[in-house]
């Protein structure tokens, strides 16, 4: 977790768009019918998404209290 929050605004955006395209592409493997390498990669994608997620909106409340 400290690798994230050790993260500028611009590489947590850019590291978001990145696991949503993975995201979206195992989905889309599965959706075909096709069979998935990981299966637990997409629950890994999902709660690493969470994460950083967690902590922009945490910087985006810490700059409104001020």
């Amino acid at each position: 977790m400290n690798q994230i929050r050790n993260m500028s605004d611009e590489e947590l955006d850019k590291k978001i768009g990145e696991l949503y395209a993975e995201l979206s592409q195992q989905r889309v493997l599965i959706a075909g019918g096709g069979a998935v390498e990981n299966p637990s990669r997409i629950r890994l994608l999902r709660r690493t998404i969470a994460k950083l997620l967690t902590v922009k909106n945490e910087r985006s409340r810490k700059t409104e209290a001020k």
